[in-house]
């Protein structure tokens, strides 16, 4: 029987909608403005005493809270607020009232029904235009990366001289140059060929006192300045590795003047696991433990970072082996003992220095020091009364572990004496995503204007609002029961376009609304192809049903050519776009798909229901009936 779907057609249709609206459905619910407080470090737990300090400096500032929850493992804490505007007060507030050691984050707390997020329904992402993620400024201290060179500098100089059998004291002074002293002339001019040779960058000066012959090596200012450009490149790299352990969809990491770097993460739900991931500065030095009888200029002493060793320390060498700029893989894992380690692989270079310092040192033990950038907060008042906040940064160095070394190691080896598996996983994540080439600090954080993203989600939901108004008015005049069928079709057209972004966890931004506007008139395209061909095979002189029939079959293949093309350029726009351009390229190849399925299978199904099975000598489609 012509124009009859059979059961399972119509039974697909339904499945396919009502899907759709599920999927969909979260996106009625709009989150909450929250704080979320985590630890500094991933080893420490939020308890209820702390959750409360937090809870008391936002009822001493009169901002309204509610919704106070601390998650299963203990690890993190989420305060929702009442007002979206309230947000930077009230972490200002919380993060004084906690101190240092903590971390407390923007974020937006969902509100979707248990009954949708049990079966995975979540709402859309939203892009930072939409008032959705958090924007990071980092300021790169590109001094620091000057200084540890100029260390670096000291080691490989006396290194050098060592094995040259040269005797000088070689030291890094109080104006960052290296100062190398020696007894004869000779001796001097020995050591200058050396460093020479062994380190071009270095701009060398002879200085001569009463009782010895000095060198003072400084780096020139065109090498300061490829430091200074290599330290934001290489953290510009880093910091890209690092938001692609998060998982965030379509973040945005670019430099921006000298020494700064945005960082733009839309979507994310968990801002404090973000900021301390990316804020992180952990590196590894490897130092071979100080001899006894070794001279004081020559060892430093360092804490165990353990608490299970607090307040035990070693003394190890000054020379460095290796840093954590060296590894070139790392995984967490554990020993036989079923304790946390991480398994570290080693570039060429890396391995080669490892190897050439450990098989000169069996049974000798070798540290491995845990550096991490920390700040210190201070509260200064100003002359007009005003309070600022100061972060001075300080690098604290502990050890993680001292073992004794057994045979020469390799490119690869573990790390062992770490706490807990969170604390092995965050380090692994940090050595694998790269070493800062220098520290960082956050200089700005924020949630993109609240009041501007729901400024552009209104106008965004005007506009679809407005196409779809008029789309409507037109088909419906036009085609009068057919433009019903079809605006029927594009109503959920569009809740299965919203119900598989959400599905995919894609980000919606401006562009992307454009996308929907755009495969609003591409569906309703498909429905005019299709309207015209049965009006053609009417004057044509076919009955209703064959017209209604010849004209769905007929103009098939036309939709699909056509929509295969834009389908084609959406795939390319995504492939080399970059931004604000893949999400509007998904949006739009979604909807291409979505689009395909409503127009043909849809309003097929709709006009069916309508007209088949029975006897039509009339049809309602506009223009021309018969």
């Amino acid at each position: 029987m012509l124009n009859k779907y059979p059961l399972w057609k119509y039974l697909l249709v339904l499945f396919v909608v009502l899907l759709g609206l599920f999927y969909a459905a979260p996106n009625l619910y709009a989150p909450d403005p929250a704080l979320q407080i985590t630890g500094e470090n991933s080893a420490q737990l939020i308890d209820k005493k702390t959750l409360k300090r937090a809870l008391k400096a936002l009822e001493e500032s009169d901002i309204e809270y509610f919704g106070e929850t601390i998650d299963a493992q203990g690890r993190n804490a989420l305060v929702r607020l009442r007002d979206p505007e309230q947000q930077l007060t009230a972490q200002a507030r919380v993060s004084r009232a906690l101190g240092d050691g903590f971390i407390v984050a923007l974020n937006l707390a969902p509100t979707t029904p248990d009954w949708l997020s049990d079966y995975g329904a979540q709402p859309m992402k939203l892009g930072l235009d939409l008032s959705g993620g958090v924007h990071f400024k980092l300021e790169v201290d590109v001094d620091a990366a000057i200084e540890r060179r100029m260390e670096y500098s000291v080691n490989a100089t006396k290194r050098a001289l060592r094995e040259q059998r040269i005797r000088g004291f070689v030291t890094l002074n109080e104006q960052g140059k290296v100062e190398s002293r020696f007894k004869t002339e000779a001796l001097r001019d020995q050591a200058r060929a050396i460093i020479a040779e062994n380190s071009p960058e270095l701009v060398l000066d002879r200085v001569d006192e009463a009782d010895s012959w000095n060198l003072l090596a400084t780096m020139s200012q065109q090498t300061r300045k490829e430091i200074a450009d290599y330290s934001v490149t290489q953290n510009l790299t880093t910091l890209r590795n690092r938001v692609n352990e998060l998982g965030v969809s379509e973040p945005l990491v670019q430099r921006q003047g000298q020494n700064y770097i945005v960082v733009e993460l839309p979507g994310i739900q968990d801002t404090a696991e973000a900021k301390r991931i990316l804020g992180k500065v952990a590196n590894l030095e490897f130092r071979l433990v100080a001899n006894l009888d070794a001279a004081p200029s020559e060892k430093q002493r360092f804490e165990y970072r353990s608490p299970d060793r607090a307040g035990s320390s070693e003394w190890l060498e000054r020379d460095v082996i290796i840093t954590g700029e060296r590894v070139s893989n790392a995984q967490a894992s554990f020993d036989q003992n079923g304790r946390p380690n991480v398994n570290i692989s080693l570039d060429s270079e890396g391995g080669g220095l490892m190897s050439r310092a450990t098989r000169n040192n069996i049974k000798r033990r070798m540290g491995v020091l845990f550096i991490e950038r920390k700040y210190r907060t201070r509260y200064e008042t100003q002359e007009d009364g005003t309070e600022i906040v100061v972060k001075v940064p300080y690098d604290e160095k502990k050890l993680l572990t001292a073992p004794v070394i057994q045979s020469a190691l390799g490119a690869q080896f573990q790390i062992t004496g770490l706490d807990n598996p969170l604390e092995s996983s965050e380090l692994a994540l940090m050595l694998r995503a790269g070493a800062l080439a220098a520290p960082i600090s956050f200089v700005e954080e924020r949630t993109v204007g609240p009041s501007l993203g729901a400024e552009n989600i209104r106008m965004g939901v005007k506009s679809v609002q407005y196409g779809l108004a008029l789309v409507v008015l037109f088909m419906v005049l036009y085609y009068r029961v057919f433009g019903i069928a079809a605006v029927v079709a594009l109503t959920f057209n569009l809740v299965l376009l919203i119900s598989f972004m959400s599905m995919l966890g894609a980000t919606l931004t401006l562009p992307g609304i454009a996308g929907i506007v755009l495969t609003v008139g591409m569906a309703v395209d498909a429905n005019v192809l299709i309207f015209s061909r049965i009006r053609e095979e009417v004057v044509n002189g076919l009955s209703p049903q064959m017209a209604i029939h010849a004209g769905f079959e007929r103009a098939v293949a036309t939709i699909l050519d056509a929509n295969l093309t834009t389908l084609i350029v959406a795939v390319i726009l995504y492939a080399v776009g970059t931004g604000p351009i893949k999400g509007f390229a998904v949006t739009l190849s979604i909807g291409i798909l979505t689009s395909m399925f409503t127009a043909i299978m849809g309003t097929r199904a709709l006009v069916n229901l309508f007209y088949g099975g029975r006897r039509v000598r009339k049809l309602s489609i506009g223009g021309r009936q018969s």
